[in-house]
């Protein structure tokens, strides 16, 4: 059995994410050689930005926290707090070099079991947790519908076992409503129809969300980020980070080589793993497997350059691509040039 869970753009983790990846996208627009690393914690009317910036370009944080929190879906105002400061010179004089901006391991993951090159339960519980969204924008019978939002699906053997849906709502809307609804217009369209369990707001209703309910924080979803818990997670969190981070510019390679492998026939699934030290150029391991064991390195460093210059270059990361990634996963989308297949 395989589960996996999703979290809506509207859940505070999400929040946090999108702020934080809006930010990096504002300085890479001015200045595409920006060293960012931003943290963002909410909670309960307050949010405070903290990290380190090194840029010629010059961005109101504050004011671009508001903006998407506005453009999620919450009316209420924050309170916002910024202390940003210039990057550590000890990182620096190893990235200016060219080498690695830390030390760390990092894994793509890829398996022709979806069109998306990821496992079925993943492609579902991203599938459900947008599908809220996008019903909440724009099927006028589902108004009611508020930005915070969690989905779950468990699988056995190919089939859906069971889904979870747990949704921020309209105070007057009634449980039994919201699950009729919630039933017929997210769950059997995802999901189709079958003999599987679904679970909607087990407890009951869910009308308060977002910061009013709980703390977000960026980096806390990196499970829903990836690959579902179902390959392990190395290195850290990808949002708010540049692309001299190969915490995030080594996982979309080592997704890249994975993605690529499978799409040329090469296995019928793939893991690639890569590790760091920071200032070093090349990796101290780089090596791919599929699930049956086979050895799938042979070739690897020639057809795929892990140096994260090279990573930065080939897969164009200087751009303003990553709030678009900052919600709903990382991998299995069109648009991300990460997920471009380029081998004959």
């Amino acid at each position: 059995m395989k589960t996996v869970e999703s979290v809506t753009e509207g859940h505070p983790d999400k929040v946090c994410d999108q702020i934080a990846d809006a930010i990096l996208d504002a300085y890479l627009v001015r200045d595409p050689a920006s060293r960012v690393a931003v943290e963002v914690f909410g909670s309960h009317g307050v949010l405070m930005i903290g990290g380190e910036v090194t840029s010629a370009a010059e961005v109101d944080p504050a004011q671009i926290a508001a903006k998407v929190y506005k453009e999620i879906g919450y009316g209420d105002e924050l309170e916002i707090f910024t202390n940003i400061d210039e990057q550590s010179p000890d990182i620096a004089k190893g990235v200016d070099t060219g080498g690695a901006g830390d030390q760390g391991i990092m894994y793509g993951y890829a398996t022709a079991e979806t069109p998306e090159f990821l496992p079925a339960p993943v492609v579902l519980a991203h599938r459900l947790a947008w599908g809220l969204a996008d019903l909440r924008r724009n099927h006028p019978d589902l108004s009611w519908l508020r930005p915070d939002g969690k989905t779950q699906v468990t699988m056995d053997q190919g089939r859906v076992a069971s889904v979870v849906v747990s949704t921020q709502h309209r105070e007057d809307m009634q449980l039994a409503e919201v699950r009729r609804l919630v039933m017929k217009h997210l769950v059997e369209p995802v999901i189709g129809t079958g003999d599987y369990e679904v679970f909607v707001n087990q407890t009951g209703s869910f009308i308060r969300g977002g910061f009013q309910a709980d703390t977000g924080l960026t980096g806390r979803k990196i499970m829903v980020d990836t690959y579902g818990g179902l390959i392990p997670h190395g290195g850290g969190a990808f949002s708010g980070k540049d692309p001299t981070k190969v915490d995030r510019s080594g996982a979309y390679m080592a997704r890249f080589a994975a993605k690529n492998i499978v799409a040329n026939g090469l296995a019928k699934n793939c893991l690639v793993s890569v590790a760091y030290v920071i200032g070093r150029e090349e990796p101290v391991m780089l090596k791919a497997v599929s699930s049956d064991g086979r050895d799938l390195s042979a070739g690897l460093r020639e057809k795929f350059d892990f140096r994260p210059r090279a990573i930065i270059e080939r897969l164009g990361l200087r751009r303003p691509v990553y709030r678009a990634t900052a919600a709903y996963g990382h991998f299995g989308r069109d648009g991300f040039p990460w997920e471009h297949i380029a081998l004959d």
